[in-house]
């Protein structure tokens, strides 16, 4: 019997945010599932608009398993997890004996197809794309909340705008500036 698959399942208990009054509370299967749409998005972007050699698939497979490691750690809060260097370093050393212990429960046979995807290489252009896309998905989750009329996300919503333009990546700018604004609408105003 193996249990990864049932292990993933539970991302829907864990809940992001967990500092901050929501609205509208998050977990990190919705998350995942938000951010592989918007990596999938920006790898798009950047090959059609931008001529890149964006690997699509692995891009949008990063990002769905970009979190995985969190069914066993939870997810530390932003403010936690960077305070100051030894903890972010400690942090990822968890992570990584997370994600380890997720892929034990895998086949042997299966292990290395899921460990590219979990146990990610943080240096190819496709990771930058899917950490990209989480800042989106953060950006989001804040508009969302300070459109119910939640100032809790107001501080977190400039912060987070200030990094996302800072990075100055052609496909986020492209994605910011033509789909952002979007997530300020009502229902009708979408149809």
């Amino acid at each position: 019997m193996f249990k990864f698959f049932a292990l993933l399942n539970r991302m829907k208990y864990i809940k992001r945010w967990s500092l901050m009054r929501s609205v509208a509370e998050e977990n990190i299967m919705e998350h995942s599932q938000q951010v592989a749409v918007i990596a999938h998005a920006l790898a798009v972007i950047k090959n059609k608009i931008y001529n890149g050699n964006v690997d699509i698939l692995k891009t949008v497979m990063l990002a769905q398993y970009h979190e995985a490691g969190e069914v066993l750690t939870g997810d530390l809060p932003t403010p936690i997890k960077y305070f100051n260097k030894e903890i972010q370093l400690a942090y990822k050393d968890l992570e990584s004996l997370a994600e380890d212990k997720l892929l034990k429960m895998l086949p042997d046979e299966l292990k290395d197809e899921f460990s590219k995807y979990v146990k990610a290489d943080t240096s190819c252009y496709e990771y930058l794309l899917v950490k990209s896309a989480d800042k989106l998905s953060a950006y989001i989750k804040c508009l969302e909340e300070l459109k119910a009329g939640n100032s809790e996300f107001k501080m977190a919503k400039n912060t987070i705008e200030k990094e996302i333009k800072s990075k100055n990546i052609d496909e986020v700018n492209y994605f910011f500036d033509k789909f952002i604004p979007s997530f300020n609408l009502s229902l009708d105003e979408l149809e």
